[in-house]
Formats: structure tokens, sequence, C-alpha cells
């Protein structure tokens, strides 16, 4: 890289700052307007973006990528029609930009109001998937930030294709280009310089595997939003009916089994009267199930579990299945080996669905739903820009609100304080 990382980010983030504060000013009906016509930049662009991303997935083949990998990184006609379509459905989104959180007024006359704003200059680091370039692009600036985005070197022919297409259609529409950068380099350089870009950017968004989010969250010195694993759960309560149980338990795991939503421990009350049927359905996907002796001695094809299965993210067609006692020794578990991101309770029984949604920690708890609803999509939310998991900010899946903050906003009459 001829450019010094850290130059580069600081001027990056000068570009974006001043982009920033162009869109904040701006109308709804402005940003709306570039995100659509971004969206028929990359129609209008379609071969050359396909054309670069058969690029990306060549070298993917020859240096060896996993099928689910190369998956996650090609593209084709109607996958990139999706991901324009998946920006004219933010531009649609309600703007929360400038909405009065509350209001009240002192007993000295000052009326205060709390008013979203955004956040800023938001860095996204992502991996694979090259659909969020355009997805974190188009959040960033319906918010009203914006974006400094850096791919992963495995999609950077189409990561450039894309946002060569998405930085036009905004200009275009007279918005500021630069409020969607794509860092021009793959140098693992840049992406320390990013998260060291204190005051250069605000919030750092990481999207990724494990390695790469635990990287950003050891060295980050500006605020991350981020999830590291999804051990999810489903609990099937003993007042659960069978039918919904094997249905729930067999989508959750098996649906799809690479998301973050997927379930990766399957918890069954010692009252579920008979498992067996559940845990066959299972086993006749061709998931690999990992149990306790309990379960072990209902289906003969469970393989025993190890201390590390109840911690273990999978993201494969793998499902670790314990017996507990209860919803308290479901939500025991869940506090012992949970990631705080998606824990579901299966039941019948309100009273007991109710203490499970009010006692588990977790971002998202579901009642009789598939774990794999967890997704900004689903929530109707529009493409997210992730999924956080802390206690601060924003949590769940994260979408334009979650890329505000707020202000107060103090209107007096010439009040001074005694």
């Amino acid at each position: 890289m001829d450019q010094n990382p850290e130059q580069l980010i600081a001027e990056m983030g000068q570009r974006a700052r001043t982009a920033a504060g162009r869109l904040a000013g701006l109308p709804t009906a402005r940003k709306a307007e570039g995100l659509r016509a971004a969206a028929a930049a990359m129609r209008a662009q379609a071969d050359a973006i396909l054309a670069a991303n058969a690029r990306d997935v060549a070298a993917g083949e020859a240096n060896g990528l996993s099928g689910a990998l190369l998956d996650r990184l090609r593209l084709d006609p109607a996958r990139l029609e999706g991901a324009a379509q998946g920006v004219e459905a933010v531009a649609a989104l309600p703007d929360p930009v400038g909405d009065t959180i509350s209001r009240s007024e002192r007993p000295n006359g000052l009326q205060l109001s709390r008013v979203r704003v955004p956040i800023g200059v938001i860095g996204i680091i992502y991996e694979s998937r090259p659909n969020v370039t355009a997805d974190a692009a188009a959040l960033c600036v319906m918010s009203g930030n914006a974006a400094i985005l850096r791919g992963g070197s495995e999609a950077a022919h189409s990561n450039r294709a894309i946002h060569a297409a998405f930085a036009a259609g905004l200009a275009q529409a007279g918005l500021p280009a630069d409020a969607a950068q794509l860092v021009p380099t793959t140098d693992r350089a840049a992406v320390g310089a990013m998260l060291r870009a204190d005051g250069a950017i605000d919030m750092v968004v990481p999207r990724g595997g494990k390695s790469l989010v635990a990287r950003v969250q050891e060295e980050a010195r500006v605020p991350v939003l981020a999830h590291l694993d999804g051990i999810n759960h489903t609990y099937i309560d003993g007042a659960a009916d069978p039918a919904m149980a094997r249905e729930l338990a067999v989508n959750a795991k098996m649906r799809r089994t690479g998301i973050c939503g997927a379930t990766e421990t399957l918890l069954i009350d010692r009252a579920f009267a008979d498992p067996a049927p559940m845990l066959a359905a299972l086993a006749d996907t061709g998931c690999e199930l990992r149990g306790d002796a309990d379960i072990r001695a209902i289906e003969p094809r469970v393989v025993a579990a190890n201390a590390e299965d109840w911690d273990t993210e999978y993201l494969d067609s793998i499902l670790s299945v314990k017996r507990v006692d209860g919803v308290e020794g479901a939500m025991a578990h869940i506090a012992a080996h949970g990631s705080h991101h998606t824990d579901a309770i299966v039941t019948g029984d309100a009273a007991t669905a109710e203490r499970f949604l009010n006692g588990v920690d977790s971002a998202i708890v579901m009642w009789n739903a598939s774990t794999q609803f967890a997704d900004g999509g689903e929530f109707g939310l529009g493409a997210e820009i992730g999924i956080a998991t802390g206690r601060l900010h924003a949590r769940g899946p994260v979408a334009l609100e979650g890329l505000t903050t707020y202000k107060w906003v103090v209107r007096g009459t010439g009040q001074t304080r005694p």
C-alpha cells in the first residue's frame, strides 16, 4: 500500500465527516431519491458487477475456499437484483432522523425534548458477502450517516464494482458520493487504522467470522456494535405441543445452519412426555446430535456431548441436546452457556413463557417461534447492518433506528438559573 494507512483513513474520515454533515440536513425524500438512483445504477452496471464477481469466485475456487464461503461470495442476476431491491426497500423505510423521542416541561417553563440524530461516520468491516457493500451503505445514508466500508480481500473486485455503481447513483441524485466510501486496499493494516481512528470514525460495525469480530473488539479505540457468537437455544417446555415442538426444533436448526440465528443447543424439559419423534426428525434430516446420557438413551443416533459442545456455535448440521428441569433449569443453562443473542421457548403455558421472556437476558427472546427469525428483514427493519448483543445503545437487529443517537433540545423564554 503506497499510502500510510493512518493517513488514508484520516483523509477518508475527513471527507466522510463533511458528507455526513450534508446528509444530516437532508429531508427524507432526498435521501430516498439518492438510494433509488443507487439501485438503478447497480442494475445499469450489472454486467460489470457480475464480471467482477466471477473473478472473485474463480480466485476463491483456486485458493480452496469452502463451498459455504463460495456460496456467500457468489452473485448471479437474481442475487444482484435482490441487492438492488434491498437498497430500494431501505429507501421506503420510515426515517428516524428528527423523530422526537420524548417531551417534557420543567416547573420553570423550560421545554425539553430528545430528538434522534445520526451518529456521524460509521466504519463497517465485513467479509465474504459483497451485497453487504450495498446494504450497509444504504442503511448509513438513509439514517444520515456516512459510511467507510472495508470488505474482505476475497470479494475485492465485487465490492469495488458495487461501490462504484452505488456512489455514482448518489452523485447523480445530488448526494455526496463521499457518503459511502470503500477503503481502496485489502491490506490488513487498514483495518487496524480504522480501529484506531478515534475522532475520524464514530462507531465500527464488524460483520464476519468470530476471528474478525474478536480482533475488532480487542483492538478498537472507537465504540463497537457487534456480536461475537450466536450460541442460541430452543427450550421445549413440558407444556409444549409435540407437533409444534418438532417442527420448530427442525426449522430452528436446519433451515439454514450457517446463519447467526440458527439454534445450536436444544433444551428439553424432563416433563416433556415424548422427545423421541423430535430427536428422530432431527436425525433424519442429517443433523448430528450430541447429547447427554438422558438424550442418548432416547435416540440411538445421538453421540456423547462433551463440555465444549454447550459453548459452541457450530454453524453446521450439528446440534447439542440436553434435558433440563423445567424453565428454571433452561434459564440457568442459557445464563451459563448462552451468548445473549437469541433464545426461544416452546410452550402452551403463557405464565411459563412470560417467565422465560422476562428472565432470559438476550437481545432477542421468542415464544413459539423459530430462532431463524432473528433477522432485521423478518423484523420489518429492512436490511440490517448487524445484530448487537451488548447492553448499551442498540440491541438485536440493527437498522435505521440503531444507527442514530439523540440530542437534548431545550427551549426557553429567557430563564436563568438561580
